[in-house]
């Protein structure tokens, strides 16, 4: 089991070391925004554990014109165990500029996207959003990022975040990030 974690981190990495290096290669940064939160402030109780925990509405602006679709993953780097993943959707349409605040819980969602695996760091359980749940102490970082990607994946329903990260390898146009705190 350790080494399982210690492997499902290192491809998490090693895949965050890859939009890193995608970011200093020109690759455009676009905007993400939520109406619940702004970016650094606190995400409100009812996206959380202690609320009714939907998913927040996010919307974006200046994606590339060749954005052929989208894909989010939301983690938790302050997380005791490693990086936790608490959300994974893809193959989002590359028309839209946001998605709506409460999406359901389902494989498939918004005409064609896919919620993966998430709630873990190497035992994904879930699928669908799964908001800050932090033990009691500092207050965590969570992490929403959208990638702009050239062509949608095509994975399956329930994808990890290092499968997700290993298909885009090579289609990442563009990255947008916001992030909240939340703290117990």
């Amino acid at each position: 089991m350790a080494r399982a974690a210690r492997l499902a981190g290192l491809g998490l990495v090693l895949f965050g070391v890859a939009v890193v290096s995608a970011a200093k290669e020109g690759k455009k940064m676009f905007k993400m925004t939520s109406p619940a939160f702004k970016h650094g402030e606190t995400i409100p109780k009812v996206h959380t554990c202690e609320g009714k925990d939907p998913s927040p509405e996010l919307n974006w602006s200046g994606a590339p014109a060749k954005t052929e679709s989208f894909a989010l993953i939301m983690d938790d780097p302050d997380a005791p165990v490693g990086l936790w993943v608490h959300w994974v959707l893809y193959d989002i349409p590359g028309g839209l500029r946001g998605l709506p605040g409460n999406l359901p819980k389902m494989e498939r969602v918004l005409d064609g996207a896919k919620h993966g695996a998430s709630w873990g760091v190497d035992s994904f359980s879930r699928v669908g959003y799964g908001g800050p749940c932090p033990p009691p102490g500092k207050p965590h970082r969570y992490f929403f990022k959208l990638y702009a990607l050239d062509r949608a994946l095509g994975l399956p329903p329930r994808a990890t975040a290092a499968e997700l990260g290993k298909a885009m390898e090579g289609h990442i146009l563009g990255r947008a990030e916001l992030m909240g705190l939340f703290e117990r």
